[in-house]
């Protein structure tokens, strides 16, 4: 008895099963977040500085890597004033620092950078400072630079690669650890061809699309060369080249497993219609079988480690373990999931000449299935608390609230677990009787009389002599195979739970890889604390109107303390006139008293600089409210005191 339905129900059930993972992948698209935040800046933003910078600095929370145009500076008419490219400050990988132009006009200039974090994903923004006053400018900087056609694609691409390596995985694992004969059977083959073949394909695309994915560019920009050489520089980029040798030695050795399993003196060769007999256990021959294990062992771990090399694994905290964790998880997911898909596929075929599955390789499968969801709920479990941090942020974060909708299918995916083991239990169980009773001792002999040009029956003697027969049974043709599974009932049952579970399992994958492109909720909650300290002044502006009481001797004075935080700081003074010129003084004095605890005065010491007035050595040694006293003079005989408080964090 056969298994199954026509081929035609298993290629709608594969069509189905693929049509719900683009459905997910288009519904559920959206612009990749990453996991590195913008620090601080020096100048900066929002600043208005006396004098123009030599250089400007981004400071990040992880390491990031840049291109030529990572960082651009735009003056007020929108020409760029860095001449040359950003390259990282002192050595350190979490800065990106520029050289400005000499003799910058006074008004505001906008600051456009576009990095690439530690786990893959670009990052972007912008900000602007000012030079002497505000002003008005013309540049114009994209703020949706994130969402673009490339990032799209690249998105949708992920999913694929993704979804070829669960298939390659999992229908190679089956085939190794369940049920050796499937490597003869055309469907499985043509599983591992689409696998392989999805893989190779969406990795040469994200290879081609990494460069517009880094730098907000064209889908065109995907041919550029320099471009492109610039890629396969990059961790990202090594880790696809990469994969790409994997995938090619690895179609090698699945060639030349096939020819050795098709070569016909081989005597264990199975045969039928098919491609291979399903009725036989069957093993597989003696140079494919412990040494192809540990070959494949070694190319999907391999593989695997091409994807937790260059996305959050890569990143954060616990770097050495979160890696190889990340690698078993994948693993596991491929095992389970593709390996769900093989199995259903097998489970569904029929064709003149093939045999049906034996109940040992289910019951096999079922507990390759245990232990790969166990390894997934071991990983996962580590992998959520790395990357989630707080049971506040299930629900505060996108990361989180995406993480609870996973948990959900997984709580899903593990209840029709249950009853795909109970099914596969039950045949386990009535299949053996089967195998018993093919088996009966000495039952009472019929004579049966050969008939003239009748075919030989199986069991006939070589020597002509008729043969004994037990008596109220006919002899079996498949008296030496397996068992195979047991009622009807419970093989269609079977085929819906794992149906069932093979189709959570692509929701699951989905959410796993929408889960790889989105903000990691303690990344979220370190760029927030950065984001609020970047949002602190970097710099202490007071600006104290003075007036003397006589004519032209009114204005104000402007003090900017950097970074008006406890200990050594900047202090630079500029004086303006009435109309908001700049005016000269021949002294500025400035003193700062901390009232409440009975500080000061501490003398800052100004210098004149010759159009402004400037100290670099303040130490400020408390926080607290702090009294500026500023003491101005414009002549010989006249000057005036003023005050103004200021608070030092």
């Amino acid at each position: 008895m056969h298994l199954g339905s026509p081929p035609a129900r298993t290629s709608l059930t594969v069509l189905a099963l693929v049509a719900a993972l683009l459905a997910l992948v288009l519904g559920g698209a959206g612009p990749a977040f990453a996991h590195a935040g913008l620090r601080g800046s020096d100048p900066a933003e929002g600043s208005v500085l006396a004098t123009a910078p030599k250089q400007l600095t981004l400071t990040f929370t992880e390491s990031v890597g840049f291109s030529d145009d990572s960082l651009r500076v735009l003056s007020p008419e929108n020409e760029r004033v860095n001449p040359r490219p950003a390259q990282h400050a002192d050595g350190k990988d979490n800065t990106a620092r520029v050289e400005l132009s000499d003799k910058l006009a006074q008004g505001t200039y906008t600051v456009a950078w576009r990095v690439v974090s530690a786990d893959g994903h670009p990052i972007s923004g912008a900000f602007i400072f000012s030079i002497g006053k505000p002003s008005g400018t013309a540049a114009v900087v994209a703020t949706d630079s994130q969402d673009t056609a490339a990032a799209r694609l690249y998105g949708f691409l992920r999913h694929v690669a993704y979804s070829g390596l669960a298939l390659l995985v999992g229908a190679v694992s089956f085939v190794l650890l369940c049920w050796p004969t499937a490597a003869a059977v055309r469907p499985v083959r043509r599983l591992l061809t689409v696998g392989w073949a999805a893989l190779v394909v969406s990795t040469l695309a994200l290879l081609l699309l990494r460069g517009p994915y880094e730098t907000a560019g064209s889908l065109t920009s995907a041919f550029d060369l320099s471009q492109l050489g610039r890629t396969v520089t990059g961790r990202p980029g090594i880790a696809l080249v990469v994969r790409l040798a994997l995938l090619a030695t690895a179609a090698v050795l699945l060639r030349r497993s096939a020819l050795r399993l098709d070569r016909p003196d081989r005597p264990d060769r199975p045969g039928g219609g098919d491609g291979g007999d399903g009725g036989d256990e069957g093993t597989l021959p003696g140079d494919l079988g412990a040494r192809v294990r540990v070959v494949g062992a070694v190319l999907a771990l391999a593989l695997a480690f091409t994807w937790a090399g260059a996305e959050h694994a890569s990143a954060g905290i616990q770097v050495p373990l979160a890696i190889p964790v990340a690698v078993l998880h994948l693993l596991a997911m491929g095992v389970w999931l593709g390996g769900l898909i093989t199995l259903m596929i097998v489970l569904r075929r029929r064709a003149p000449g093939s045999g049906e599955v034996p109940a040992s390789a289910v019951g096999r499968f079922s507990t390759v299935a245990f232990t790969a969801i166990a390894v997934l709920v071991g990983t996962g479990a580590y992998q959520s608390w790395r990357q989630v941090g707080s049971w506040e942020a299930l629900s505060t974060t996108s990361y989180g609230r995406i993480l609870v909708v996973k948990l959900a299918a997984v709580v899903l995916v593990l209840v029709v677990a249950f009853f795909s083991r109970r099914w596969t239990a039950r045949l386990d169980h009535e299949a053996l009787p089967a195998a018993e009773r093919q088996k009966v001792p000495e039952p009472e002999r019929l004579r049966v009389v050969e008939t003239v040009g009748a075919p030989t029956s199986p069991v006939a003697s070589v020597a002509g002599s008729t043969p004994d027969v037990p008596a109220g049974t006919e002899p079996a043709d498949g008296a030496d195979e397996p068992p195979a599974l047991g009622t009807e009932e419970h093989r269609r049952r079977l085929r819906r739970t794992v149906a069932v579970e093979a189709v959570l399992g692509v929701v699951v994958l989905a959410i796993t890889t929408l889960l790889t492109g989105t903000q990691p909720s303690r990344a979220v909650d370190g760029a927030a604390t950065a984001a609020a300290t970047a949002l602190e002044p970097q710099t202490k502006v007071v600006t104290v109107p003075f007036d003397m009481g006589t004519a032209n001797q009114k204005g104000s004075v402007q003090i900017t303390l950097e970074p008006g935080r406890v200990g050594e700081n900047t202090v630079e003074a500029v004086v303006y006139t009435a109309d908001g010129g700049f005016a000269t003084v021949p002294e500025l004095r400035l003193t700062l008293t901390q009232e409440d605890l009975g500080i000061g005065p501490l003398d800052a010491k100004l210098k004149n600089q010759k159009g402004y007035w400037a100290t670099y050595d303040l130490q400020l040694p408390m926080a607290g409210s702090w009294t500026l006293n500023i003491t101005v003079r414009t002549t010989d005989i006249d000057q005036v005191t003023v005050r103004e408080t200021i608070r030092i964090t």
